[in-house]
C-alpha cells in the first residue's frame, strides 16, 4: 500500500534526482560522501530521492562490490535525519532475474522505501509475457515505478501491448519514461489514458534530452466519445543529479506555466540549452559511454564528490567530453548552482 502523503506529492510532481554513488580514489565506498549527496538533495528541495538505480551504477550489486544494501540504507537514514517532509518519495531501483528483483523489493519496502523503480535491462532473454509476470509478482512486495529504458544503456524497445498489460498491474503507481524517443515515449502515455487506472498512475520523465518539453505538454487522445488528457507531473532523472538547485527553482516554474494557454518562450529556450548541457554531461557524442562518469565529474568540480571514480576502471570520461563539459559550463552559467553548493559544503560533510 503506497503511503497517501506519497501518493498525493507523486501525482502533484516532484523533482526527483537519480543518486549517483561516492566512491574514494580506490574504488571503495565514501560513506561521508554519500551521505552529503543525499544531504544535498534534501536542502535543494527535491521532492524525493532515487537509490540503487542506473545513476548508482548496477554494479554495486555484485559480489565484489556487496553495495546495494548499505548504499540504500545509508540514504534511509539521512531522510530520517533530516526529518524529510511527509510526502518525501523514496524510491529504490530494483532490478535483474525475479530472484533478485523480488529480493531487493523485500529489503527495500522493509528499510523505509516508497516504491520500487522497476528496470527490464539485461533481460534479453525474457519475453514481454515473463517481463509483466515478474512484474506482477514485485508488485505483491512493492509498489512499482515502471521504467522505460533506452536501449542505448541496456534498455530495450516494448510493444505498446506490453504497456497496456503493465498498467493494468493494480500496485503500479507511477512510470518513469527514458527511452530518449519520442514514438516510444507517446506509446507509454496512450497506453496510460486508455487504461481505467488513467488517473491512478503518475508519469514521470526520464528523457534527459527532453525534460523541460515533456513537462510542458499536455498529451490527449480520444478514447470513445471523451478526451483523455495527461501530463508528465515530475522527472526521475539522472542529469537532475547535479545542479539541483537551480533544477528545483526551474521545475516550479514549469508548474506554473503548465496551467497555462501559453507557454513562455524563454522556457522553451532554456529547454534546448539544458539538452545541451545534457549531451556533454551525458557524452551523447559516444553513445553515453561517459554518461555516469560525466556526472560525477560535475559533481567533483563543485567538491560533492572527491573523484569522478566509477566502480569499473572502463567507466570513464570518453576522449573530448571535459572539454564539452568546460563549454556547457561557460555557456550556460545560470543552470549550476555552484554558490549554493559552496555555501553548504562544510555543513554536508560534518560528520
Amino acid at each position: 500500500m503506497l503511503d497517501e502523503a506519497v501518493r498525493k506529492k507523486l501525482h502533484e510532481g516532484a523533482v526527483i534526482p537519480a543518486h549517483p554513488l561516492a566512491l574514494t580514489e580506490d574504488r571503495q565506498l565514501d560513506e561521508q560522501g554519500q551521505r552529503a549527496l543525499t544531504r544535498y538533495y534534501i536542502d535543494a528541495g527535491a521532492g524525493g530521492i532515487a537509490v540503487g538505480v542506473h545513476t548508482t551504477q548496477f554494479e554495486i550489486r555484485d559480489p565484489q562490490f556487496n553495495l546495494y544494501q548499505k548504499v540504500l540504507s545509508l540514504a534511509i537514514e539521512e531522510t530520517k535525519r533530516s526529518n524529510v517532509p511527509e510526502g518525501f518519495i523514496k524510491v529504490a531501483g530494483i532490478c535483474g532475474p525475479t530472484e533478485q528483483a523480488l529480493a531487493e523489493a523485500e529489503f527495500s519496502r522493509e528499510i523505509g522505501y516508497d516504491l520500487g523503480l522497476l528496470s527490464m535491462g539485461g533481460l534479453s532473454d525474457l519475453s514481454e509475457d515473463e517481463l509483466i509476470e515478474r512484474a506482477e509478482k514485485v508488485a505483491k512486495v512493492i509498489p512499482l515505478f515502471g521504467f522505460y529504458l533506452q536501449p542505448a544503456v541496456g534498455g530495450r524497445i516494448f510493444s505498446y501491448e506490453f504497456w497496456q498489460r503493465f498498467v493494468s498491474i493494480p500496485n503500479v503507481h507511477a512510470i518513469k519514461i527514458a527511452p530518449f524517443d519520442r514514438y516510444c515515449t507517446i506509446d507509454v502515455v496512450r497506453a496510460v489514458c486508455h487504461s481505467p487506472r488513467n488517473e491512478e498512475i503518475a508519469l514521470y520523465t526520464g528523457n534527459d534530452d527532453n525534460i523541460i518539453n515533456d513537462l510542458l505538454t499536455t498529451y490527449q487522445f480520444n478514447i470513445g466519445d471523451r478526451i483523455v488528457k495527461k501530463k508528465i507531473a515530475g522527472g526521475l532523472l539522472g542529469h537532475w543529479s547535479v545542479w539541483t538547485k537551480r533544477v528545483v527553482e526551474t521545475f516550479n516554474d514549469i508548474k506554473k506555466a503548465q496551467n497555462e494557454d501559453a507557454i513562455p518562450a524563454s522556457l522553451l529556450t532554456l529547454g534546448q540549452e539544458i539538452t545541451d548541457a545534457n549531451s556533454a554531461i551525458f557524452d551523447s557524442r559516444h553513445r553515453f559511454k561517459g554518461s555516469i562518469a560525466g556526472i560525477n565529474e560535475v559533481l567533483t568540480r563543485q567538491g560533492l564528490l572527491r573523484g569522478n571514480w566509477c566502480l569499473l576502471d572502463h567507466e570513464a570520461l570518453s576522449p573530448g567530453q571535459e572539454k564539452e563539459l568546460d563549454r556547457v559550463y561557460e555557456s550556460y552559467p545560470h543552470l549550476h548552482d555552484d554558490e549554493f553548493v559552496k555555501a553548504n559544503l562544510s555543513k554536508w560533510f560534518a560528520k
